[in-house]
């Protein structure tokens, strides 16, 4: 890959998504339409477009069993949560209130278009029969579309269609959906890096994207914040308001019923993980289900310690991380 390609955008050289989400700073401004169709388009995206990795699958991962069952089932809600957000963030193309966050969205729509495009992609790899796919992700993703993506996005949707607010529509993908969402994004390419590595890069690629509109999203606020900081006040109550909405969500029921499947599955393959470590000095091996679910939790609290007193609200991490 050239080196033009900025560093962010860069397959080989771009931070994993906990160090790029907490240290890079973009702007709407510099990730343009024109920055897309050069960094992301002939950048991340190069040999990677349609499938989203550019390696195999082994072949143990298509036999019926819980790893296999475990990826299906991530795989699929992760499809539907992506093409629920192209639906949210088109009402965000439609507020914008300038070139700039016009064309920052539109890109942003075709990230979560395509992320969804390369999950489902990867079900027909793990076997999934094509004239069953689509109907397979929505029967086996009912629940999950229920009880969480509809909640979410009915709350993102009406801040930015119904309240009229921009900012505030911005904040609530930022900090409380994407911002939560992101730890378990990088846990996924972590835990499946061995046992599949087209699964590892397909995340690693979605990673890259959300890096881009973590650190976007948070530029758009924290602008807006430095010209308005009457606006505070508001931007607290949107933060309050979406943690509140997180505590009545069952996550930990969908997460944790998956994370077991894949406990149960990774024990097949002890030879191969054998020195495997998840994260430095602990073995994934050694891990539960419940840990790394855990884990993922310290990530997003990190994040938020992180990024939301670089946004200019400090005040907003205790609300994130407990709360309160």
């Amino acid at each position: 890959m050239t080196t033009d390609i900025p560093l962010e955008a860069d397959w080989d050289r771009a931070p994993n998504l906990l160090d790029g989400a907490q240290e890079l700073t973009l702007t709407a401004g510099q990730c343009d339409l024109a920055y897309w169709l050069s960094a992301v388009a002939q950048g991340t995206l190069r040999g990677r477009a349609r499938r989203g990795h550019a390696t195999t699958t082994p072949p143990y991962m298509r036999e019926p069993g819980p790893l296999r069952e475990a990826l299906v089932l991530e795989l699929g809600n992760r499809s539907l949560s992506e093409l629920r957000a192209v639906q949210v963030l088109s009402h965000y193309v439609i507020g914008a209130p300038g070139p700039a966050e016009t064309e920052f969205f539109v890109t942003q729509v075709v990230d979560e278009a395509r992320h969804s495009m390369v999950f489902r992609n990867h079900l027909l790899e793990l076997g999934v029969p094509a004239e069953r796919l689509h109907e397979q992700i929505a029967q086996e993703g009912a629940d999950y579309t229920k009880r969480i993506l509809d909640p979410i996005s009915e709350f993102a949707t009406s801040v930015v269609r119904d309240e009229g607010d921009f900012i505030g529509a911005v904040a609530v993908f930022t900090i409380v959906i994407e911002g939560v969402l992101a730890p378990a994004a990088e846990l996924s390419e972590r835990k499946w890096g061995l046992l599949d590595r087209a699964a590892a890069e397909i995340a690693r690629g979605a990673s890259i994207d959300e890096i881009r509109h973590l650190a976007v999203g948070s530029s758009i606020v924290r602008e807006h914040l430095a010209r308005h900081p009457e606006y505070r006040p508001r931007l607290i109550e949107l933060v309050r308001r979406g943690r509140r909405l997180w505590d009545e969500l069952p996550v930990d029921e969908f997460v944790l019923h998956r994370e077991h499947l894949f406990q149960e599955g990774m024990a097949a393959h002890t030879e191969l993980l054998a020195d495997y470590e998840v994260f430095p000095g602990r073995r994934l091996l050694e891990t539960t289900a419940e840990e790394r679910y855990d884990l993922a939790e310290r990530w997003t609290d990190d994040m938020a310690r992180a990024r939301l007193p670089e946004m200019g609200i400090p005040e907003a991490v205790d609300i994130i991380v407990t709360g309160h």
